[in-house]
């Protein structure tokens, strides 16, 4: 609740590059994030209500519907900055990222497989490529417009498989798997350009070469120089809020460069606050997932805290010049419609979790009472 009140302010302080590319006011895309922080909280506040053992029923028919929002998206998704990863919605003129509901839905799939097939994960056939499917299909279908999701939800994906005690080597071979479909996808790509077997791969070629070059290539770098850039003009106690210059030359400032537009206007000693705050975050997620009896709730529990976490630190580190720009927001905060909502959904999950903790140890004290 935190995080989502304070994004009112942030997002209403950093969108003056949308206002000059798209037009409008501040006021137009602060009320439109409001919507969402409205949609996202009540959505949160419904869903931590329900038994979880409703999500373990209906994992298998979100991850079908998970699917056919990805081939839909394939095919006639809306581009954005030369991405086709989005589904406009008719009539109210909104844009929905489908992949955004791919990532809960494949942690649900797996985490429900992983206890389905618990005495079977030795067994490649009966029960660790039954596990493997779902992840290989999700992540196939994001990687050609998408390769940095792709490879965050696998490798999220991946971990829950560890902690689920599947056999290192199993998944010692799937991640080199994963590695040559992506050097024969390339290598495909090169040798016939002509079936553009991936659209953006130029754009992912750049990125990493830039990141080599760093103030060697200022245009192609304008970018990354910038964020980090904002986050030196920071200092200690930033700019204040609405001071930030930066984050007028920052595309992105409210979404995929929101820690450098964070950092420019509230300060080194404000980012060190907001890392543990999705430190906290994280280990309460933990908490709640360990304490859990069942091993379907433990396993959701990591896999949506890994995924959070993993989130935040990618935009930090793209921000910071670690890693190449990328298309990863900040959770809870940036602007953008379906991370937000689908992020509100997997924490309203996380909270179903505990509040039904919660309810059996208020029945265990009512017992031993009486």
């Amino acid at each position: 609740m935190l995080m989502l009140a304070f994004s009112l302010v942030s997002v209403y302080s950093f969108v003056p590059i949308l206002v000059k590319i798209q037009g409008g006011t501040p006021f137009k895309y602060l009320f439109k994030h409001f919507i969402y922080v409205l949609i996202a909280f009540f959505t949160m506040f419904w869903i931590h209500k329900k038994d979880p053992k409703y999500f373990s029923r209906i994992a298998k028919f979100g991850y079908y519907v998970a699917i056919g929002l990805l081939i839909f998206t394939f095919f006639f998704g809306t581009k954005i900055n030369d991405a086709g990863r989005w589904i406009k919605i008719p009539f109210v003129g909104l844009t929905f990222q489908s992949s955004d509901f791919a990532k809960l839905a494949l942690i649900l799939t797996v985490s429900r497989l992983l206890v389905v097939k618990k005495d079977l994960l030795n067994n490649w056939k009966e029960g660790f490529l039954p596990v493997m499917i779902p992840i290989f299909v999700i992540c196939g279908l994001i990687f050609k417009d998408n390769f940095s999701t792709a490879a965050l939800i696998f490798m999220v994906s991946l971990t829950i498989l560890f902690i689920a005690k599947v056999p290192f080597g199993k998944l010692s071979i799937v991640f080199g798997v994963g590695i040559v479909v992506i050097t024969l996808a390339v290598t495909v790509h090169k040798l016939v350009p002509s079936i553009n077997l991936l659209p953006r791969y130029q754009t992912w070629e750049n990125r990493i070469t830039n990141l080599g070059e760093g103030e060697k290539n200022i245009l192609a770098n304008a970018q990354s120089l910038n964020a980090q850039l904002a986050i030196y003009n920071g200092g200690v106690i930033g700019q204040g809020v609405g001071d930030g210059k930066l984050k007028e030359y920052l595309p992105e400032a409210y979404a995929d460069f929101y820690y450098s537009s964070f950092v420019e206007e509230f300060g080194f000693i404000a980012a060190v606050f907001l890392v543990f705050l999705y430190l906290i975050l994280f280990y309460r997620i933990l908490q709640i997932g360990i304490k859990s009896e069942k091993r379907f709730e433990t396993y959701v529990c990591l896999g949506i805290g890994v995924l959070i976490l993993t989130q935040a630190s990618v935009n930090m580190l793209v921000c910071t010049g670690v890693f190449p720009v990328t298309g990863q927001n900040m959770p809870l905060l940036a602007m953008g419609g379906s991370a937000l909502i689908m992020t509100a959904v997997s924490l309203g999950i996380v909270q179903s979790i505990a509040y039904k903790q919660i309810k059996n140890d208020s029945s265990e004290e009512e017992l031993v009472s009486n």
